[in-house]
């Protein structure tokens, strides 16, 4: 009997310690269930919305569940009239941006959902919006259709108005605070004295969030300068080309051009298939390019960016973090916010319990050196199926 339970006991501590089948791969990374909330339009009204969704569906730690059109009704019209002269965009017209989202489904193989949300402003930070039209719903009964479905909890990108949001939470508030794990809000100025663009869209909304029990990684797109101003706590920072792209994946370079052309194909699936057309990506190649989304998914993939001990800059899983990289700031930092009735907000760091927390980047001069080449390589090694 005793020979018996020595036999098993070797032959469990043999499978112990027997090479895995995958031998030393990495393990898979941990994936996210992602929503999407982007001001996304076609033709686009802010090509940065194109590009940065590619790396929703292409980091291999985010699940990306449904992509949900925060679309705004002038921003449809030939020449969208804003409140602030500033903000009149006459390259109109446009619809929500299905056809990119079909776009990237096609090219990695995937099916994520998409639906697009209320085009019209809130009435007040606690409307539903019940009145919409039916097909302005869609997003939000997808939104929580995610939310109900998921055994882990979500975190939610908002890159726009806020509206989808709050809607959800307005229509099923249990629900969205028992199944989001944050919710990564890119709006809003660093300033009490600046009313940035996505505030405008609708300030409801951004009251909404903002003063919700909901938790909160606030990411401000401006300073007391405006949109393309340079802060610690302002998510900007500027590609000065885009050379690289003609690097990138061949399908995702015909993606890129037919987003960068305002292209009106009507074989919008053939055109990804097809080779990348180099006239129209000469144009783009010099081009200086705006981002704002980078940080937001760096902290949804939890990506550190590092410094190489070689000089190299690069965004890399935590768990990839050598012990001589510099790890520099990337941050989310505890914060108490007063937020004004028109969606301007005043933020202070605090030590003390809170459900808010600011992007914190150090010095936006280091910050924009080292994305200026992280972030070309991570697009470069980007694959489709």
């Amino acid at each position: 009997m005793r020979r018996t339970r020595w036999f098993a006991t070797a032959v469990l501590w043999l499978l112990a310690c027997a090479p895995s089948p995958a031998g030393d791969l990495p393990a898979a990374p941990k994936r996210v269930p992602v929503i999407d909330c982007t001001d996304l339009y076609h033709p686009h009204q802010d090509v940065g919305d194109n590009f940065d969704l590619i790396a929703a569906y292409a980091l291999p730690e985010v699940d990306l569940r449904a992509v949900i059109l925060d679309v705004t009704e002038p921003y449809r019209h030939a020449v969208a009239h804003h409140e602030n002269p500033a903000y009149r965009d006459p390259t109109g017209p446009r619809d929500p941006g299905f056809i990119p989202v079909l776009q990237l489904n096609y090219l990695f193989g995937r099916n994520v959902p998409c639906g697009t949300a209320p085009f019209a402003r809130m009435k007040s930070p606690a409307d539903k919006m019940l009145d919409a039209p039916r097909f302005q719903q869609f997003g939000i009964d997808l939104m929580l259709q995610v939310l109900r479905q998921s055994e882990a909890k979500v975190e939610i990108v908002s890159f726009g108005s806020c509206r989808p949001v709050a809607v959800a939470y307005n229509r099923e508030p249990a629900l969205v605070r028992a199944k989001v794990r944050r919710v990564h809000v890119c709006a809003g100025a660093s300033s009490p004295d600046y009313l940035e663009w996505n505030v405008m869209l609708d300030p409801h909304a951004m009251v909404c969030l903002l003063r919700s029990d909901l938790p909160i990684a606030l990411y401000p797109c401006a300073t007391k300068d405006g949109p393309f101003a340079y802060g610690p706590h302002n998510g900007f920072w500027k590609l000065p080309d885009l050379r690289f792209v003609e690097r990138m994946d061949p399908r995702l370079k015909s993606y890129l051009a037919f987003a960068f052309s305002r292209s009106a194909r009507m074989d919008f699936l053939r055109f990804v298939e097809e080779p990348p057309p180099e006239d129209i990506l000469k144009q783009v190649y010099p081009k200086p390019h705006n981002v704002w989304e980078t940080a937001v998914w760096a902290q949804v993939a939890d990506r550190c960016l590092v410094r190489r001990a070689e000089g190299a800059c690069r965004l890399v899983p935590r768990s990839e973090v050598r012990r001589d990289d510099r790890v520099l700031p990337n941050e989310l930092r505890p914060c108490r916010l007063e937020v004004r009735d028109d969606g301007l907000f005043r933020f202070e760091r605090t030590e003390g319990p809170t459900n808010v927390f600011i992007y914190d980047r150090g010095d936006p001069v280091e910050n924009e050196k080292a994305m200026r080449e992280a972030l070309p390589e991570l697009y470069v090694g980007f694959r489709t199926r």
